[in-house]
């Protein structure tokens, strides 16, 4: 008997160990794995500005909206949401604005008495800090209606005189109203708050309201169920078309330097943009001197410049001193793209609201873009762009 019985202590005492070294090995195989797993995906960090930095990794993912490369983790992370176009006025009293030079698109027109306003659209980068926020208008709902199904649209109020330019009449024509339209007039504090001390001098009420990108795209999900995809589990950009991307390619003489776009000819507006071979980029100049991202503190840069000349028109639809604008956003025409130090002539073409604006060289081949942020100035027709 105490033989069996030291028998069975042994066999038991092997058994546990061989359970015990396998459960270890499994487990902490398994841990290594997730260890491993956690490692390859950078985990973002808040800078200062409160914008997201995803840190060091190899850049092999392409943004759908301008084809900069970026990191997996980043891809990650722009694949659960959707495009965002925020609308940030360039009145002069509203400069610097922060967070244009994080988009990854910039829309720029007139919006009322020679002003320009510009649209930019987020979805690669987190810019942080946006504004001032400004009002909707209908030529941007145009432009904003190419970035997929119900892009997020983010503005305070906007052009409501019944006509052809009642932008807020439209928005809900469109089905935004209360699910992709982010108007600040119906979200309200704290994803929209106002400083009034930000640009850094006294400015009035209207030119002091601010978002941040991460604010509305949580706003989004939490409360309108708009993520990656809708509430119907749709993806954004199930009819979405990309642009062609190439890279950069400097031209040995430039020969396109220097670009003036004169808008109304208003000192306080022209755009200036100045070729930088260092860096293959235009850097833009607005009312004669540098255009500066107020959290940044760096002149704003762009990869491609993009001039789509169209019809503009008063909308003769009451408003005081008739300051609404209409634009031929849809049909075609000619455009003028800037890129690696040059110009190339062409067209463009948009057939609806929802399709993609398209730009062809003068041979009707469809242009490759450098790899960057794209800027469309929408130009008059008529506007001469003085080149250099």
């Amino acid at each position: 008997m105490d033989n069996k019985k030291l028998l069975y202590i042994v066999i038991g005492l092997i058994l546990y160990i061989i359970s015990t070294v396998s459960t270890y090995a499994f487990f902490s195989s398994g841990a290594k794995h997730q260890v491993a797993q956690q490692a390859a995906v950078a985990q973002p960090t808040k800078s200062a500005d409160g914008s997201l930095s995803f840190g060091a990794g190899p850049k092999t993912q392409p943004c759908p909206l301008n084809g900069v490369l970026y990191t997996q983790a980043q891809e990650k992370w722009w694949e659960g949401h959707r495009p965002l176009a925020v609308m940030i006025e360039n009145e002069i009293d509203a400069r610097p604005q922060s967070g244009i030079s994080f988009a990854d698109v910039t829309y720029e027109a007139i919006a009322e008495a020679g002003i320009t306003r510009t649209m930019n659209v987020f979805y690669c980068q987190d810019a942080g800090i946006i504004g001032p926020v400004r009002s909707a208008r209908t030529y941007f709902l145009d432009y904003a209606s190419e970035y997929g199904n119900y892009p997020l649209y983010a503005h305070v109020g906007g052009a409501n005189t019944p006509g052809p330019a009642d932008a807020l009449g439209q928005i809900d024509d469109y089905g935004w109203g209360g699910y992709n339209d982010m108007n600040q007039f119906a979200i309200g504090f704290p994803v929209y708050q106002r400083d009034e001390s930000r640009q850094g001098h006294p400015v009035a009420t209207e030119h002091t309201m601010y978002s941040t990108t991460t604010k509305l795209w949580d706003y989004a999900k939490a409360n309108r169920n708009l993520t990656n995809v809708d509430k119907t589990g749709q993806a954004w950009d199930t009819n979405f078309v990309k642009y062609s991307f190439k890279n950069d390619a400097p031209a040995s003489s430039p020969t396109a330097s220097s670009i003036t776009v004169p808008f109304t000819g208003d000192s306080d507006y022209v755009v200036q943009w100045t070729y930088d071979k260092a860096t293959n980029a235009y850097v833009r100049d607005n009312g004669g001197v540098p255009h500066i991202d107020r959290d940044t503190n760096k002149q704003l840069s762009v990869k491609d410049i993009i001039v789509l000349f169209e019809t503009r028109q008063s909308a003769d639809d009451g408003y005081e001193n008739d300051l609404h604008n209409l634009y031929g956003t849809f049909g075609s025409g000619k455009a003028e793209i800037f890129m690696d130090g040059t110009e190339i002539r062409g067209t463009w073409k948009k057939t609806s609201r929802t399709a993609r604006t398209q730009i062809f060289d003068a041979s009707g081949n469809e242009v490759q873009f450098d790899r960057g942020h794209m800027w469309f100035e929408i130009a008059t027709i008529g506007d001469v762009i003085t080149v250099k």
